[in-house]
């Protein structure tokens, strides 16, 4: 108590009290210039030009308009206008450019008739420079069936053969643009649109692992396969389009072999040849036994289709000898 007495009874220090805080003299620092005979950055910057230390594709961030249909409730679609990017490492992508038309319900919304195509386009399937790789969408590769008619029916993409839960992955970088379930046709299936232009198209899956508007990888598991929708069997059924329209996937790899023809494909109008024998006009003639079911059954196109082109009714009585457009 006596300490604390005395401490209290001391009489304030007016210099301290006074002191001008404002008019304090920094204390002096001792400067040494530095030493520049040695290196001053370690960093190591990434040559672009070297493959050996490629910028690999990276992503800062997804767009937020992917998640959002441009397509109304009519069908119309719309050009997206939002002028947000997405960087790409050193690539800085306009989304008002890249992404022009994004429907996530339509195989092919672009409304392009690839039987008017008359370019030659080199497109560049991978870059390795920029990191962008391919990989076969399953491994092996073996082919069921190809592109082209089948069945009396045109088949736009090649089959592929595996076994329900086998891994599926994606075939060059990129972003999924659909994911849906179509039980009278691809069943589950997936949509991925990537940076060369062209689309590719997953088929009779047992799961889908991806989301729209996912990025993804070349060569990343999107899907296992299975045997959904339209399908005889386990296979996946893999379609490669550019615009909207197919393009033999054969043209593009070599299955059998498990590799890509090519970095660059060029992309010519005789790839898009087979839409003027696909579009013919196909008729059958009615024979004895014969009804509307197994006329359609065996074109595998529906009644209503047939009764649409010939009009006539599903209760209409066929007579043998007549002609029934089919497409």
């Amino acid at each position: 108590m006596l300490g604390c007495q005395s401490l209290l009874a001391q009489p304030p220090d007016n210099k301290k009290k006074n002191k001008d805080f404002f008019h304090i003299k920094a204390p002096a620092i001792q400067y040494t210039a530095p030493d520049t005979s040695g290196i001053l950055f370690e960093e190591e910057f990434a040559d672009s030009s070297n493959a050996q230390n490629p910028v690999y594709f990276n992503p800062h961030r997804e767009p937020d308009l992917i998640n959002e249909d441009t397509s109304s409730e009519q069908g119309e679609l719309s050009v997206v206008e939002e002028q947000e990017q997405l960087n790409i490492d050193s690539i800085w992508v306009t989304i008002a450019q890249y992404y022009s038309i994004w429907d996530s319900r339509s195989i092919n919304p672009y409304k392009i008739d690839g039987a008017n195509f008359k370019d030659t386009i080199p497109i560049a399937l991978y870059d390795s420079l920029i990191g962008t790789g391919w990989s076969m969408p399953i491994s092996p590769s073996n082919i069921t069936s190809q592109f082209g008619m089948r069945h009396y029916r045109w088949h736009y993409g090649t089959d592929l053969k595996l076994d329900i839960g086998d891994p599926v992955v994606a075939a060059f970088d990129g972003i999924v643009r659909i994911r849906l379930y179509d039980p009278g046709g691809y069943g589950n299936y997936l949509v991925l649109r990537h940076y060369n232009g062209v689309e590719t198209l997953y088929g009779h899956l047992s799961k889908q692992e991806v989301e729209v508007g996912q990025l993804v990888r070349a060569g990343e598991r999107i899907a296992l396969g299975g045997n959904t929708g339209r399908s005889s069997g386990p296979h996946l059924h893999f379609e490669v389009r550019y615009e909207g329209n197919p393009i033999d996937p054969e043209f593009v790899y070599d299955f059998p072999a498990g590799t890509i023809r090519s970095r660059i494909f060029k992309l010519t109008p005789e790839h898009f040849e087979y839409l003027r024998t696909a579009r013919k006009v196909v008729y059958h003639t009615i024979r004895s036994g014969e009804n509307l079911g197994s006329i359609s059954k065996k074109y595998r196109v529906s009644i209503g289709t047939i009764c649409n082109l010939n009009r006539i009714s599903s209760r209409t009585m066929l007579k043998v000898g007549r002609k029934l457009r089919i497409r």
